[in-house]
């Protein structure tokens, strides 16, 4: 136990030395980043007209491409960033079942703070489902979706995320029925900035 105790630290302790000596002046600075992001989500039921409990498992791969340079001043200070991501629903309950498509997202990254990048985002884009739900009229759906995002740099290029994103998926009115679903996602992820 302590040799198994002794071996962590030392996989450990380098990490935290090369964490303390990152900063996040690569966002202040970088055309863009790839990002894979990971983590769950579930519908809210009784929110608009969302009836229906969706869980996902989701996976998106993601890249961001900066659209400006620094704008602001003070704790506001940051940088347009464009996200095109790839994202894969796999819903776990009411059945197993995917959704895929592709999303365009605009973000305002923060710039002011080191080693952390707090960010804002929204958008939508189009989403193919087969969940096998009666009170979905199509296959073709539309999203948007909106949220707040934070980055620590482990690395100077390198960056860990947490997400949460408000996700919206509707037919917006091409068929009936067209019971919305509402949910909410927590993500996890790693950029990489080039």
């Amino acid at each position: 136990m302590r040799r198994a105790a002794a071996v962590l630290l030392a996989m450990v302790l380098p990490g935290l030395s090369v964490a303390g000596a990152a900063d996040s002046a690569v966002v202040r600075s970088s055309p863009g980043e790839y990002a894979l992001l990971a983590g769950y989500g579930i519908t809210h039921r009784g929110f608009g007209a969302t009836r229906t409990q969706v869980q996902t498992v989701d996976a998106i791969l993601r890249y961001g491409h900066f659209l400006s340079d620094e704008h602001g001043a003070g704790w506001y200070r940051g940088r347009h960033e464009l996200f095109v991501e790839l994202p894969l629903h796999l819903t776990v309950d009411p059945r197993v079942r995917t959704m895929t498509g592709g999303y365009l997202l605009g973000s305002w990254k923060f710039t002011s703070l080191d080693r952390l990048a707090p960010y804002l985002f929204a958008g939508g884009g189009v989403l193919y489902n087969d969940l096998g739900l009666a009170t979905q009229g199509t296959r073709l759906n539309f999203s948007y979706q909106g949220g707040v995002g934070l980055q620590w740099f482990y690395r100077r290029d390198v960056a860990l995320g947490i997400e949460y994103r408000y996700h919206h998926v509707s037919n917006a009115g091409t068929a009936d029925p067209n019971e919305p679903l509402n949910s909410s996602k927590i993500l996890f992820g790693v950029s990489l900035y080039r």
